[in-house]
């Protein structure tokens, strides 16, 4: 379908179409949920899903915010307590969107798919039935609006747990949805009913309309207002970034996810030989003895539920001491990354967007054609990032907790901001050779056999796994009994060729290790820089033949002597600055 071949074009025609309808031409678009009710200066506008079975909820998402701008307007005078300014907001929402719906049937469609979407997400999470978007919800209903199933039921749920037939006043509300006045002055008397508005009378004015994400405080209380939300805004950002990315890009994420995408069975392919020479270049002095017991697995088949879950709350543990450092991190970085996504145009095209500043021509020189425009394509756009885990035994304790906290900060960042990411790691089943070293004594120990030990390549998240779901591996790194021997160099050709047969413009590699490739059994039986040739021949591939960036971390360890890209971190206080210097300069050039 066109909107998934271009997804930011779709996006701008939503936004251009927000400005219209709402007459408001500053209205500024954010890729931060969206709230009910909505911003008062912005609309939350995130890429369109890929799937067309979710496009009427991404445009009633759209839909609802674009009629809250139009038909409501801010009242200065309105106090309550929070349970009925929540209730009184999915009111005045209701109203808007029945007002708008009337106007615009096709959005009425949207919306409604949009509720539905948000009165399932409140049944599965068992949400009471108190809830204020069943007030939004049963005055459609009333007005005569077909309901889904799970909208119906939240309705239901409302109407059960509430001794009063209300739908008399509802009926009232119906009626005066043309008059925002006499609709708040209804929708208060149905809240007093309710008993809702108990604790505004006893209180008094301590519910300042400062509190109130409904109205606006004119002029100074206003300007104080904005100041306060910025500030927490900010406050919440950096020291909450991982759980605000997580909540405000599940929709997202499952939107980017593709329809064809392959399974994690589909892409592990047992019987590869992991030394597939890059770019058909030969590596005379390296060899295999054999690689019958080799592997790639997806991390959760290593450890059983309850350890990955006990797993990832140790992580979750290790991470808490440095929230400051890793928010300011993920929204500097964000913040870069998003600067690079101003939106540059080319205009006076024959297709495109309508240029709408040229729409005086129909008047002024209506002979010559209607003016079009095209967004110009940004630098980073379709990228993938993949991450290489050296998931070593020299990497056990800090080291692994570096790169663990490494792992989760970039993974987490860069979705955030749209660029796809994978994370890999890399080990040995045994130590001291295992069953490639079983098979060699037992055809009579021949000399220099090459690599003998058997791989294991891990897969934590592939590039086009959910992230949210994807990070409850992520603890799996720190499972001790998975941390052996490291053979780097066919680890980082794997990688390389995972990432060669993505289809996105601009791969990047990012290895994080402690140094250099150590295989006890290997390193025995061969010349002591068998593998440290190896692995400089692989890197010096990439870096010279191949068109996937390589950048390396090394923990602990200065890995300048192998990778030409490199920053070395020996403290969860310099992860910050260190990355963020180093993702500035890759994303710069």
């Amino acid at each position: 379908m066109s909107w998934v071949k271009n997804r930011e074009e779709f996006k701008q025609a939503a936004l251009s179409t927000a400005k219209a309808i709402s007459k408001n031409h500053d209205l500024e678009s954010t890729s931060q949920a969206s709230s009910r009710p909505p911003s008062s200066s912005q609309i939350s506008l995130h890429y369109p899903p890929r799937s067309s079975s979710q496009i009427d909820m991404w445009r009633g998402e759209c839909d609802f915010q674009t009629f809250w701008h139009t038909f409501h307007k801010e009242n200065p005078s309105l106090k309550m307590p929070k349970i009925a300014r929540d209730f009184f907001a999915e009111l005045e929402l209701s109203r808007v969107e029945m007002v708008g719906g009337e106007k615009y049937p096709g959005a009425r469609i949207n919306v409604n798919a949009y509720l539905n979407t948000q009165a399932k997400k409140g049944l599965d999470s068992k949400v009471p039935p108190f809830n204020p978007l069943a007030a939004n919800l049963w005055l459609k209903q009333l007005n005569g609006e077909t309901l889904k199933e799970d909208s119906k039921n939240t309705v239901n749920a409302f109407l059960s747990s509430i001794p009063l037939n209300i739908d008399d006043i509802g009926k009232q509300l119906i009626e005066a949805q043309n008059s925002q006045e006499d609709f708040q002055s209804i929708a208060i008397d149905l809240m007093r009913d309710l008993d809702l508005m108990h604790e505004s009378e006893t209180k008094g004015d301590q519910e300042s309309l400062e509190d109130d994400p409904v109205p606006e405080e004119p002029q100074d209380s206003g300007e104080q207002q904005q100041d306060t939300e910025q500030d927490s805004q900010e406050q919440t950002m950096e020291s909450k970034a991982e759980g605000e990315a997580t909540e405000e890009t599940e929709m997202l994420e499952e939107a980017q996810a593709p329809i064809d995408s392959m399974s994690i069975d589909e892409e592990i392919d047992l019987t590869r030989n992991f030394n597939e020479d890059l770019d058909h270049t030969s590596y005379e002095d390296y060899k295999i003895f054999t690689n019958q017991f080799d592997e790639v697995i997806n991390a959760i088949e290593l450890a059983t539920p309850e350890e990955s879950q006990r797993l990832r709350l140790q992580l979750d543990q290790l991470i808490a001491p440095h929230q400051t450092t890793i928010g300011k991190l993920a929204n500097r970085l964000q913040r870069l990354l998003q600067a690079q996504q101003n939106r540059s145009w080319n205009y006076n095209l024959e297709e495109g967007l309508l240029d709408t500043a040229q729409l005086h021509r129909v008047i002024t020189r209506p002979g010559d054609p209607l003016s079009f425009k095209q967004e110009s394509e940004s630098k980073f756009k379709d990228t993938v990032v993949s991450l290489l885990i050296d998931s070593s035994g020299s990497m056990r304790g800090r080291s692994m907790t570096l790169a663990a906290i490494c792992g989760d900060i970039i993974g987490s960042t860069l979705e955030r901001c749209y660029v796809k990411t994978e994370l890999l790691g890399f080990t040995t089943k045994h130590w001291k050779g295992g069953d490639s070293r079983k098979s060699w004594v037992n055809q009579g120990s021949p000399s220099n056999p090459g690599r003998l030990n058997d791989l294991r390549h891990i897969i934590f998240k592939s590039a086009d796994d959910n992230f949210r779901k994807a990070r409850k591996s992520f603890g799996i790194m720190l499972r001790e009994g998975l941390l052996k021997e490291n053979v780097d160099g066919e680890a980082l050709a794997w990688a390389h060729q995972r990432l060669s047969k993505r289809n996105e413009e601009r791969k990047i590699l990012i290895v994080i290790s402690d140094g250099a490739p150590v295989d006890d059994s290997t390193l025995s039986t061969n010349h002591s820089n068998f593998l440290d040739n190896h692995l400089r021949q692989i890197i010096n591939t990439i870096e010279t033949q191949s068109n996937v960036e390589l950048l390396a971390i090394g923990i602990g360890h200065d890995v300048t002597k192998y990778y030409s890209k490199s920053i070395t971190i020996n403290r969860a206080e310099e992860l910050a600055e260190a990355l963020l210097d180093k993702l500035t300069e890759l994303f710069n050039d």
